[in-house]
């Protein structure tokens, strides 16, 4: 297995483990033992646990936003679904949301991981939604005067049903309902508001 595919395969692990312990009481020795590996070849890949939950985000922020991908020939509605991973199956959402309160958990005690989830989660998602965008107002297929503030509110709309859904968020759409909920906002989005 070359580095890239074992070190692909840590940070799934790693992932799990920090969704089962939190990632403050997940040691680098717990890593290796679920890896089976040394030690020393996870420090060589990862020199440290900071190191590996930001290949944990990396490789998380693919389950929030598909992108980059070729979207081109879909019509807008079916690419911004595609993209916000609308269709995705409950157990893959159930980890998402898991992987978004680690995130909100952890960072109130150790106020660098915020950091990290920022910039290697949402600010490079942002940064690819905003690719995106540009791209299809140069083909003509939207109008936007402003890529930054679209891509916000657009991540806000379609995400926040992900993160804020939770056990004290009953009222938020789940399953089947969340679908739908989602496939009509990017309808909104597509078509705005007015009256034709």
């Amino acid at each position: 297995m070359s580095d890239k595919q074992q070190a692909a395969e840590i940070a799934r692990q790693a992932h799990d483990l920090f969704l089962e312990n939190g990632f403050a009481r997940t040691p680098m020795e717990e890593v290796a033992a679920r890896c089976h590996i040394s030690k020393r070849t996870l420090y060589r890949l990862f020199p440290n646990k900071i190191e590996l939950l930001g290949a944990v985000i990396d490789d998380h922020r693919l389950s929030m936003l598909a992108l980059p991908g070729d979207y081109d020939d879909l019509p807008l509605e079916e690419a911004i679904a595609r993209i916000f991973l609308v269709d995705i199956d409950e157990e893959a959402h159930r980890r998402r949301i898991a992987l978004v309160r680690l995130a909100i958990v952890e960072s109130h005690q150790f106020p660098e991981l915020f950091v990290l989830f920022r910039e290697r989660g949402g600010d490079k998602s942002q940064a690819m939604l905003i690719e995106w965008l540009e791209a299809q107002a140069q083909r003509g297929r939207i109008a936007i005067e402003d890529a930054s503030a679209t891509a916000q509110m657009l991540m806000d709309v379609m995400l926040g049903v992900v993160v804020r859904h939770s056990a004290e968020a009953p009222e938020r759409p789940r399953g089947e309902a969340r679908r739908v909920y989602l496939r009509h906002a990017i309808r909104i989005f597509v078509n705005g508001v007015r009256r034709r």
